[in-house]
């Protein structure tokens, strides 16, 4: 099958990237409005950048029915920090439930039954049920369109780090205690842990 993607209406597209690209880690960001009302949704297209400085990003997409900016987005523009809340499988639920569009003037963390909890060096809520968080200032947005599929790149920098204590061992997080989900294709969530194998990185060639 040979594709040409300006051939495709958005939501094929779509498809093929969520189909292809994956298991994709989970951004679950927590942001705030100018009037202090916490917000919390989920994002799959999320990856870190570098480590220093410690950057990492995500992609909100546009509103699919009318091409509008998503709440966390305006948020972000508006405030300048956001936190990434960590996916475990005990959230995976409630994480859920906040992927539902919500009016702006809507806690999703109350809606959900999540808890917030101040963070350190941003005004953003983290949720406490999440067993890393990374606090993010804005460091750069990059929008690409305004219609429906269209979609913006935000950058954050981490300016500090939660790690749950039953974690953290030799400046390492233990993945098997995290228990993080993925995204795939359709309603589908994995665990990555359900199998995995270790391969050593090569250092040269023979």
């Amino acid at each position: 099958m040979e594709i040409t993607p300006a051939s495709l209406e958005w939501r094929d597209a779509y498809k093929l990237l969520v189909g292809s690209i994956l298991p994709r880690p989970i951004a679950f960001v927590s942001s705030m409005d100018e009037h202090g009302t916490a917000n919390a949704a989920p994002f799959s297209f999320f990856t870190a950048i570098c480590a220093d400085p410690m950057l990492i990003c995500f992609s909100p997409m546009r509103r699919g029915t009318d091409g509008a900016k998503k709440d966390t987005l305006i948020n972000i523009e508006s405030t300048g920090q956001f936190v990434i809340n960590i996916v475990s499988e005990s959230i995976a639920e409630q994480m859920n439930d906040c992927a539902i569009e919500f009016a702006p003037e809507i806690d999703e963390m109350e809606e959900s039954g999540l808890t917030k909890e101040a963070s350190i060096k941003v005004r953003v809520p983290r949720i406490k049920e999440s067993l890393v968080h990374l606090e993010c200032e804005c460091y750069q947005v990059q929008h690409f369109g305004d219609k429906p599929g269209a979609g913006s790149l935000v950058i954050g920098k981490v300016v500090h780090v939660h790690v749950n204590d039953e974690l953290f061992n030799n400046g390492r997080i233990d993945t098997s205690k995290l228990q993080p989900i993925g995204r795939m294709a359709g309603n589908i969530f994995t665990d990555p842990l359900a199998r995995t194998f270790e391969m050593l990185r090569k250092t040269e060639k023979r």
